[in-house]
């Protein structure tokens, strides 16, 4: 990924999608993880250490809205002036709430999909870095965001399981929104032990999978099309 990031360093959102409730499911899991939380804003994680913070939402007619900030990496000013990151946005953005967030300079960067291809504001050109690649860096194309997503995982397991091969079955169901108790089973193998001294919760990661619609042919609360 460029740093910062360019809209070519995202893949498809419904790929994101899945991505994202696939952290989101273990965090429902288990404790002592990142808190995430879904909504009418969509699905929001905020790191338990404060490091950074991100929101997905999937609109109607395969719309998407993502936006975030990293502590460390984010450069939100440049020239002593705070960056419009919002500049240019489409008309159907959720403009009150994406403008609240902007008056708390909130916004590390902020990216929209319309019409096929992500965009965003165009940035200062010296700015360092907008730190989508640090707090984010499962979003880029390609098999390597299931290798960073397990590796997520991998700090936390404490059996042989391949997380790798794992977290892209899981990936696969969660796309096909045909995720079913088997399937949580088998990612939640990736990050306990038989003998593992914290609880781990099956039926409240399946409850959030299915308000994510990952169970029920739905795409985050958007009905797919037939």
């Amino acid at each position: 990924m460029h740093r910062p990031s360019v809209p070519e360093d995202l893949d498809h959102p419904e790929r994101l999608w899945a991505r994202a409730a696939t952290l989101a499911v273990v965090a429902a899991a288990v404790d002592d993880w990142d808190e995430f939380s879904w909504g009418g804003q969509g699905l929001q994680c905020w790191n338990d250490g404060g490091s950074y913070w991100w929101r997905l939402k999937m609109f109607e007619d395969g719309r998407a809205l993502l936006c975030g900030q990293d502590s460390d990496g984010s450069h939100t000013h440049s020239g002593g002036r705070q960056i419009d990151f919002l500049a240019g946005g489409p008309a159907w953005l959720p403009w009150e709430r994406l403008r609240e967030d902007a008056e708390g300079n909130l916004f590390g960067f902020v990216y929209w999909w319309q019409d096929g291809a992500w965009a965003r504001a165009p940035y200062p050109e010296k700015l360092p870095d907008d730190g989508l690649e640090m707090s984010m860096s499962w979003v880029a194309p390609g098999d390597d965001a299931a290798r960073h997503i397990a590796e997520v995982l991998v700090a936390r397991t404490e059996t042989e399981v391949d997380a790798l091969a794992a977290v892209r079955a899981f990936l696969a169901a969660a796309e096909a929104r045909t995720v079913a108790a088997q399937d949580i089973t088998a990612l939640l193998d990736t990050v306990r032990g038989q003998d593992c001294w914290y609880e781990v919760r099956p039926a409240a990661a399946l409850a959030f999978a299915a308000r994510l619609g990952l169970t029920a042919g739905s795409r985050g609360g958007v009905a797919v099309a037939s």
